[in-house]
This record gives C-alpha cells, structure tokens and sequence, in this order.
C-alpha cells in the first residue's frame, strides 16, 4: 500500500476499514482494516494498514479520536463515472422506449429539448437529475444538455452547486428537418458554443467544465464539425458524441459523407477525435475503426440500457479491451430508462452474457471488470484518472460509503460474507438505500445539506 511523506496540507478525516477499488494492473482490489486519510484540499494524504494507525498518526498528525470506523458490512468503494447522460431527457426517463433510434430522437427527444429555452423548466429537470445521479453514487457525470446556452449554463451552477464533478455540453447541431425549430444556424453554434465556453470558465467552478458537443454527424454539417474541431483544439477541451449507435444511422451517414472511409473516419477529418474525446455507444464499429480510437486515444462510452432499450445493438467490449481502447460505461438517460450507474453494471454484464448465448467462444466479462470500468475505467474515458477513479495518494476522495446490510435495504444478508462478496451483492442487488454517504473531493455531498434539500 502507498504512503506519503510529512503532508504540506492538514489531515481533515481519516477512515479505518475496508476499501475496494481497481488499478491499473487489477481489476479488483480489497484492503481490509486500512487507513486513509483525506487533507483539507480534499485529496487522498495516505493509505495505509490498520496496524500503521499510532505511526501514522504521529507522521500525519491526528489524533486517534479522530478517526472513523467502517461498521461490519460497509466499505468505501470510488465513486462511479457516467460518461454519457442527457440531462433534460431526465423529464421522460422509464417512457417512450417504443421506437428505434432515429424515430425515438424526432418523435419524443427533440421536442422535449426544445423546451429547455424556458429556464424554470430547466432548473426544475436539472436539479432533480443531478440529485437523482449523486444520490445513486455518480460522483462524475458527462452530460449533454441542449441548444440552448443558458439554460447549459444553468445545467453547470446546479452540479456545482450538489458538489458533483462534470462535464457539461452545450448541443450543437444545424440539421434537424423534424423539429425545424430545435436547431441553430452554423454561426450561431459557433458563437453560442464560444459563449458558453467562456462563461463556463468564467466560474471557475472547481469540479465542473465544458465539453465541446456535436450531437452527431446526422445533425451537423461538415462545416460546422469543422468548427467544432477547432474550438475544442484551440481551447484544449473534451469532446463528446455519438457514433455508430445503430445500423441505419450508420447508412445514412455514409450517405451523407460520401468522402469519408467510416463513420469514425468523419469525425477524424474534423479533428473530433483526440486524447480527451468520448463516442457514446460505438456497437457497429469495425476493427479498423477502434484502431483508430486507439492511435488517437479516444474513447467509448458504453451504454448498455439504451443499447438494448432501443434495441441499437450490442457493444461487444471484450473486443473494444483487446483493441486496446480507453472505455467506460453510460447510463444514457433516457435511451437508457435508468439513471444509475448500478443499473450501467448489470447491463454490461447482461449484454456479454447474450454475446456467449450467440457465440458460447465469446468472452465473458467478470463483474471485477465491469467494477473496474464503473470506476477507474470511466475516469480514463474522459481523461481525469489523474484526479480520480480509485484510492491512490494525490488523488480526489471520490467516494461512496456503502453498507451492503443497510437497515431497509434490497440485500439479506444470510451469513457473514468476505468483502469480494458484499462487493459483488451490492452491484447485483443493491440500490441508493445502501448509499450512506457519497463524497467528491473530500466533501460530503450525499447525505444532501438543508441548501441542496430544496
């Protein structure tokens, strides 16, 4: 276990009990009767064992009153990354699942994000999203909000002001012959995207920062994908879209990029495809395109629910690791009807089940791996494993504090269990009644406080 010398900043919590999190080298690992210490910046100051407790104190200067114990059947676990979630799709989430994509976008979505000019309708889904997503262990969400710039703007002060950390999309698209209303001319994509970039950062909010977002390439033109490539380079931000969800939207934009050798090879020419890039979905991309991925270092977001919901597709991820690409997983609400990363974890392993009903040579994924992407593979995917993804010194105290025998709870507990067990019930079984606290660099943000209970 890593420690760290004499810390320049004060201990402001220390924790003894069991942590699970994943490396880089190990999908899974348990530290049973550990000691981890949080500064007052709200990074992790040391990891160490139990036993360290009366040397660490001294070396880290706390008192032993100071430190919290973990009951029997709890843990800390990192906090869960969703790379892809649309936040005003929130107001529809568990309906309108009838449809295939293209359909499902101009018969129920695009309408209903056409609404978010009216702010108070805005504040009203927003709030309740990011409530919703903390409460259920999202401490890092990438979200697409809409066309509209201050009602984005609004999406980024409401996770400011829960504490979660995020990534935040104005939409951009100047294509759209089903709601002719919902889509902006391409100067006013390029001005409002420049806008809201620059009053974004204006905040200096801590956690939250804008991602460039092109919806797809069906609702931008190669103009203003261009543009898009070079406000994100200019000003060394994320990107974030989607790519190759479903068989016809592929076709069509193939018809659409006659140019192109691949849907992914469209986004390439447009400088879309960078270190710090994340495709949602990505279930009919071929071998040379996740090369591709992989030479540029961008990533996929795998969203199980809607895959299956919108019957899009099925990622086949053991392909995608073994191409070596960065991946995490999405809830992609309202495609997907479940706003919880837990429920993220089930599909992907239902999704790899089916693959082997299909092809019993298909590999199927452990739920160690399907942890390791909830977690640290998600901060890669969006390129903030250097702030957060799992308990290594230096980093954020991204955190869930989970009580697997929580009193009212979805799990019985028949007999005492090991840690990698509570694990796995959890993740199986549990829900936000096993939440007991949620944490996003060192602060407590779950319980909620009298100023986020409104």
């Amino acid at each position: 276990m890593a420690n760290s010398n004499r810390p320049s900043t004060a201990i402001a919590h220390i924790y003894r009990g069991t942590f699970v999190h994943a490396t880089e080298q190990t999908a899974l690992q348990i530290l049973e009767d550990a000691l981890l210490g949080v500064d007052t910046e709200g990074k992790i100051a040391f990891i160490g064992k139990g036993e360290e407790l009366d040397k660490l104190s001294q070396t880290f200067g706390f008192s032993l009153s100071e430190v919290t114990q973990l009951a029997q059947h709890e843990f800390f676990m990192p906090g869960m990354v969703d790379t892809h979630i649309h936040a005003p799709q929130y107001s529809y989430a568990g309906t309108a699942l009838d449809m295939p994509l293209l359909q499902w976008l101009n018969t129920y979505t695009f309408p209903v994000e056409s609404r978010f000019k009216d702010l108070k309708f805005a504040q009203e889904v927003y709030t309740q999203v990011v409530r919703r997503t903390l409460r259920n262990g999202t401490t890092t969400a990438c979200y697409f909000a809409t066309i509209h710039t201050d009602a984005s703007l609004l999406l980024g002060q409401i996770t400011n002001d829960f504490g979660q950390r995020a990534l935040v999309g104005k939409v951009c698209m100047d294509r759209n012959n089903s709601v002719k209303h919902y889509k902006e001319t391409i100067q006013e994509s390029q001005e409002e995207t420049c806008r809201f970039i620059a009053e974004l950062l204006d905040k200096k909010y801590p956690l939250v920062k804008p991602v460039v977002t092109p919806r797809f390439a069906l609702s931008c033109t190669g103009a203003l994908l261009g543009q898009l490539g070079a406000i994100a380079k200019n000003n060394n931000l994320h990107i974030q879209s989607h790519i190759s969800e479903n068989m016809e939207e592929v076709k069509l934009v193939k018809e659409l990029f006659p140019e192109s050798e691949s849907y992914t090879d469209v986004y390439h020419k447009y400088n879309l495809l960078t270190d710090k890039t994340v495709m949602a979905h990505g279930c009919h991309l071929s071998d040379e395109e996740l090369n591709l991925f992989r030479e540029t270092g961008a990533s996929l977001s795998h969203c199980p629910n809607s895959n299956i919901s919108l019957c899009s597709g099925l990622l086949n991820v053991s392909n995608v690791l073994k191409h070596k690409v960065k991946l995490g997983l999405g809830t992609d609400v309202a495609g997907g009807y479940s706003a919880s990363m837990l429920d993220a974890v089930r599909r992907t392993l239902d999704t790899c089940k089916f693959l082997t009903i299909q092809d019993p040579e298909h590999h199927t994924l452990p739920f160690e791996e399907v942890f390791r992407l909830a977690t640290l593979g998600g901060s890669q995917a969006l390129s903030l494993d250097n702030q957060t993804g799992n308990f290594e010194v230096g980093k954020d105290f991204d955190a869930l504090r989970v009580n697997v025998a929580a009193p009212g709870g979805p799990i019985d507990l028949i007999q005492h269990e090991e840690p990698k067990i509570l694990l796995e019930k959890f993740l199986n079984l549990g829900d936000d009644r096993n939440i007991m606290e949620v944490y996003v660099a060192g602060r407590r943000v779950v319980p909620f406080t009298e100023q986020t209970a409104e």
